[in-house]
């Protein structure tokens, strides 16, 4: 059922519940009071109704049907269409989910097109019509409890993603290999949280001035700038939120650059641990290779070997065998081989 709540108000009172829409014109006709019609996702055909009822501009209804809409106010005659991104956080996934609501709101009528849970606009009903001398004031007191409720459950949205904020500033130190997408991630939720608080100071201050002919109440013109000294404090909050994100992302940036230099030093004293041992071996290896060569020329045991059969023979080769490995060691020990 997509019309979520429809009366008829007079003098800040209810008076009427039609049963549809049709019932609704004529009885504002008849008593020449306020309707507040609550539509959840409504279709093509009631929301024609409603534009041709209320004369409606052609592209604000467009924009209520398609939604995906910047928060905006928009002056049509003597008709306003606000638009209103309303949020809520998820303390189970740590994500805060965007709304949309669509507000007409003319001399005698407000319309709200919702799409989706929040805000509760039954809970605004409820304060309203528990005021109905504010109420009286017409639709631009039910702007006002509209923007007051959205602002209002900003503040959870806010106080979720400080913790989150402060949770990211305990993990920079932790190595926590993670914590860079987390950055982005809360980065991008605080940049789609800030787009769809910041229209709102001009939109209350709009609200708050009216038109040239037809300033609000007094009363409301406090109410609205109550609620837009709500809006500057989050702002301001956001801004914050926006500037410890970068901050901390240029710190991981660096504490990661960090480690990736102590990794690549002990990768290269390591690769130079390595190269003094491969040297060590080697100069060895080149040593002991010396009398080897020569052991094994004169094990092959060929009769024509001259020095076979002198007295001198066994003593040179033993000779060569301990010149040559001393001359090997002398030469790597200077450079530092061995």
């Amino acid at each position: 059922m997509t019309i979520i709540d429809n009366a008829v108000y007079v003098d800040g009172y209810r008076t009427a519940d039609p049963e549809g829409l049709d019932e609704t014109y004529f009885v504002l006709r008849q008593r020449q009071g306020m309707a507040w019609i609550g539509l959840y996702r409504p279709d093509a055909e009631e929301l024609r109704s409603v534009a041709d009822e209320f004369e409606l501009n052609a592209l604000a209804v467009e924009d209520a049907l398609a939604g995906h809409q910047r928060a905006k106010l928009e002056h049509y005659g003597d008709t306003l269409f606000l638009v209103l991104r309303p949020a809520r956080y998820l303390d189970d996934v740590e994500k805060v989910e965007f709304g949309e609501i669509h507000v007409f709101a003319g001399p005698d009528f407000v319309v709200t097109v919702r799409h989706a849970e929040s805000p509760n606009l039954a809970r605004v009903r409820r304060r309203m019509e528990s005021q109905p001398e504010f109420l009286a004031l017409g639709p631009h007191a039910v702007l006002y409890a509209i923007l007051d409720q959205v602002v209002d459950e900003y503040e959870p949205v806010a106080a979720g993603l400080e913790t989150d904020v402060d949770e990211i500033e305990d993990e920079l130190f932790a190595a926590d290999p993670g914590v860079s997408r987390r950055i982005y991630e809360l980065s991008r939720q605080v940049i789609m949280f800030q787009r769809a608080t910041a229209p709102l100071a001009a939109i209350l201050q709009s609200l708050r001035a009216g038109a040239p002919d037809h300033r609000p109440d007094p009363e409301l013109q406090d109410h609205f700038r109550d609620v837009l000294d709500h809006t500057l404090r989050l702002s301001e909050r956001i801004t914050a939120f926006r500037a410890l994100l970068q901050n901390a992302l240029a710190v991981n940036a660096a504490l990661v650059a960090q480690r990736q230099n102590d990794e690549m030093r002990l990768l290269t004293e390591s690769s130079i641990a390595q190269n003094e041992q491969v040297k060590r071996i080697s100069s060895w290896a080149a040593i002991l290779f010396a009398p080897t060569l020569i052991g094994t020329i004169y094990g092959m045991n060929f009769r024509s070997m001259p020095e076979l059969d002198w007295v001198f023979g066994y003593p040179m080769a033993l000779s060569l065998m301990i010149g040559m490995g001393l001359i090997l060691y002398v030469t790597f020990k200077h450079n530092n081989w061995i």
